[in-house]
C-alpha cells in the first residue's frame, strides 16, 4: 500500500516540505498501511481507519520495536502516523483521536559526535583518493569543505544552485533553504571557495545556472547516498567509527568555533537552529572535550589523586 498522493502533495505544497522529508513521510506512513493491513487482515480503507484505536498504533510501534527500530526512528514513524491522520480529518474528514491518545517513545538525549579537527580536515584532503576520477573527487572535497567549514547540512549542499556557487571573488555570503524552507545566510572560507572553484574547473558537465551545483557521475543532481559512501570507504580505511560521517563535519563546524571562544547564538545563527536548546549539545560536547583532557593531563590525575 501507499500513501494517497493528495497527501503527498499537501506536505510539499501547504507545508512546504523538501522533496526529501516528503519522502520520509511516504515511507513512514507506507510501513503504517502496511502494518495495518496485516493486522486487520485487509487494506485499511478510510471507513476501518475511522475506526483506528490507541491499542492498534501501539501494536504497530511494537512491531516496529521487534523490528530493530531505535526509539528516534520510532518516534518519526508515530509523527507521521499522526500527521496522516490529522490531514485525513481535515481532507476527508475522517475523524481519528487515536494518534493523540499513544505516548511518543522516550528518545535517549545522544550528544552530538564531531570529529577531531585533525580527522574533520584528512577527510577534506583525503576522500577524493577514494573516487574514480579526479573531478568526482574534487567533488566531494568540495562538498565536505561546505559541511566543515560552513555549517552546512548535505542536503543543503545539495540544493545549492550553479548560480549561487561560492567562489572566489563571489558574494560574502552563501543564502541557504534550511529545514522547513527557512532562508539564512552563511560566511563562506576563502579555502573552501576554493575547493568549490576547483571541482567546477574539474566537472566535465556544462551547468545552467539553475542547475544543481553538485551533480553525479552522469550530470544529474547528486544524491545524498553517494556523499555518503565516499566518506563510509574514507572513514573504513582510517579506523575511525560510523559516526564519521558527513553530517558529523556539521558537529564539527558546531563544535570546533565553539571551543575557538564563538558565541553560542551565533552558532545558532550559523546552523539555522530554531531553537538555542539543540544549539546548546555542543557546549556539552565541549565540556565533555575538556574534562577528558584535564583527567589526561593534570598532574594529580595521572597520579592518582
Amino acid at each position: 500500500m501507499t500513501p494517497d498522493p493528495a497527501f503527498l502533495d499537501w506536505l510539499g505544497a501547504e507545508r512546504r516540505l523538501s522533496p526529501l522529508t516528503v519522502a520520509a513521510y511516504a515511507r513512514d506512513v507506507r510501513a503504517l498501511l502496511l502494518f495495518l493491513e496485516a493486522h486487520f487482515g485487509e487494506p485499511p480503507d478510510e471507513a476501518r481507519l475511522a475506526r483506528l484505536t490507541a491499542a492498534d498504533l501501539r501494536a504497530f510501534l511494537a512491531a516496529r520495536d521487534e523490528a530493530g527500530d531505535l526509539p528516534q526512528t520510532r518516534a518519526r514513524k508515530l509523527a507521521a502516523a499522526r500527521t496522516f491522520l490529522r490531514w485525513l480529518a481535515r481532507a476527508r474528514g475522517v475523524r481519528i483521536a487515536a494518534g493523540r491518545a499513544v505516548r511518543t517513545p522516550k528518545i535517549p538525549r545522544l550528544l552530538p559526535r564531531p570529529l577531531a579537527e585533525a580527522d574533520a580536515q584528512a577527510a577534506l584532503d583525503e576522500v577524493g583518493k577514494t573516487a574514480s576520477t579526479l573531478w568526482i573527487g574534487l567533488r566531494d572535497e568540495a562538498v565536505l569543505a561546505l559541511a566543515w567549514g560552513a555549517g552546512l547540512r548535505i542536503s543543503e549542499i545539495l540544493g545549492i544552485l550553479r548560480r549561487d556557487a561560492p567562489l572566489p571573488g563571489s558574494a560574502a555570503l552563501l543564502r541557504v533553504l534550511g529545514k522547513g524552507a527557512k532562508e539564512r545566510q552563511v560566511p563562506v572560507l576563502p579555502a573552501v571557495r576554493a575547493r568549490v572553484a576547483a571541482y567546477i574547473g574539474a566537472c566535465p558537465y556544462r551547468l545552467a545556472p539553475d542547475d544543481a551545483l553538485f551533480v553525479g557521475a552522469r550530470g544529474g543532481p547528486l544524491r545524498q547516498g553517494l556523499v555518503q559512501k565516499a566518506m563510509r570507504l574514507w572513514r573504513r580505511g582510517h579506523g575511525l567509527p560510523e559516526s564519521a560521517s558527513p553530517h558529523a563535519l556539521r558537529h564539527s563546524f558546531a563544535t570546533h568555533l565553539l571551543a575557538g571562544g564563538a558565541d553560542l547564538r551565533a552558532v545558532q545563527e550559523l546552523l539555522g537552529h530554531a531553537s538555542l536548546s539543540t544549539t546548546q549539545r555542543y557546549t556539552a560536547v565541549d565540556q565533555a572535550g575538556l574534562l577528558r583532557v584535564h583527567a589526561a593531563a593534570h598532574p594529580r590525575a595521572r597520579r592518582g589523586g
